[in-house]
């Protein structure tokens, strides 16, 4: 009797199994597990209810440095100079303007390029540069 009732169980389990592999086997549940999982909205075509990115405009030094400079030069983090930090920025004044400029568009240890402003470009990154040195005299 008990070898009667596992065979049963495993013919039962057996269908159970078959059933699964073929429901996940079929065109419908294909086609939804090869689905994107997203839609790609290019500016100028009709996306439905995608919302367009408005360029906040100009920012000036300060709004730069306040938004994208401040939290490693606000508190030093990584070893990156503080903010009115004169004996800091003096060192690194010490290799030039221009190499603190371009250490801001390309990078420097820690810092990535264009630290975290990717929408600035060369001149407001040279123009905060000038921001930092000028409050930290």
């Amino acid at each position: 009797m008990n070898s009667i009732i596992k065979v049963l169980g495993s013919a039962l389990l057996a269908m159970v199994i078959v059933g699964s592999v073929s429901a996940a086997m079929s065109d419908k549940a294909i086609s939804e597990r090869l689905a994107p999982v997203g839609k790609i909205c290019i500016e100028g075509n009709e996306c439905g209810s995608a919302a367009a990115v408005v360029p906040s405009g100009p920012q000036s030094p300060e709004d730069i440095f306040n938004n994208s400079c401040n939290s490693c030069h606000g508190s030093g983090i990584m070893g990156a100079p503080k903010f009115g930090d004169t004996a800091a920025w003096t060192a690194r004044l010490s290799k030039g303007e221009d190499v603190l400029i371009k250490n801001a568009i390309d990078g420097v240890n820690a810092m990535p390029p264009r630290g975290t402003c990717a929408s600035c470009s060369d001149d407001d990154l040279a123009a905060t540069v000038k921001y930092i040195l000028e409050n930290s005299k």
